[in-house]
């Protein structure tokens, strides 16, 4: 038995991997979907202080809490850079980083220097009334809908689970000075139907660790876990 994970983006909570769990959880492992500080139903949290180190620490709780181990990490979009951190504070604990069509950081860097059209989302903020709220994306036409959701119905259950984002997340440059952090073994999960300026970096050919980049992909919109499920718990079953 393995155990997975699973962290949602900005504006998401841990609900948006309903379809993936059961498929994860059917095969025989334990699967671990929380919902991050200032969202869902803790979005009566949300607050101008809540930045990565928040979402940060509430990973590590949940793992230190529950005494995981060997953990199978997953990120979506923003909690790349949430993964990330946690892999450095608790390397030990971390057995395989998934970057779910995610940011992918270096040490000292936030999500404007990992993905730079988040600028746009931060100058919004500044200039909006709060000062510090960064509502959701607005829905496009087909192919991108709502995070890649284009489907009526799901993307009406999506939207309905969707809140703002606090500025701080995208402010907040993430620490990975851990060298033990290097030797996890990471796997990239690209989604390839993906809005223009939306570009990723392209993953090294070489792994911290030493061993080939392993790069999957899905031809799906950004919110795979909702249009393509079985196909992305069949790839993280590859890991477990």
């Amino acid at each position: 038995m393995s155990t997975y994970l699973l962290v949602h983006g900005a504006w998401h909570t841990g609900q948006c991997w309903e379809r993936v769990v059961p498929l994860l959880a059917s095969a025989g492992h334990r699967v671990e979907s929380p919902t991050l500080t200032g969202y869902g139903d803790k979005a009566h949290l949300l607050s101008p202080e809540v930045g990565i180190d928040t979402h940060v620490d509430d990973v590590v709780r949940l793992i230190a809490g529950a005494d995981l181990s060997e953990v199978i990490l997953v990120g979506h979009s923003y909690a790349g850079l949430v993964i990330s951190a946690v892999a450095n504070r608790i390397p030990d604990r971390i057995a395989h980083l998934v970057y779910l069509d995610a940011m992918v950081p270096a040490d000292g860097e936030n999500a404007v220097d990992v993905m730079p059209v988040s600028q746009m989302l931060v100058d919004t903020a500044l200039k909006s009334e709060s000062g510090w709220r960064v509502p959701p994306l607005p829905e496009m036409p087909p192919p991108i809908g709502l995070f890649g959701v284009t489907d009526p119905a799901d993307a009406a259950w999506l939207r309905g689970m969707l809140s703002d984002q606090p500025l701080r997340c995208l402010q907040d440059r993430v620490t990975l000075d851990n060298p033990a952090m290097n030797e996890i073994p990471r796997t990239h999960i690209h989604c390839t139907v993906k809005p223009d300026g939306f570009d990723r970096r392209p993953v090294p050919a070489t792994q911290p660790n030493g061993s080939p980049a392993q790069v999957w992909e899905l031809p799906t919109g950004h919110d795979c876990m909702v249009t393509m499920p079985r196909e992305l718990a069949e790839l993280l079953l590859k890991l477990g």
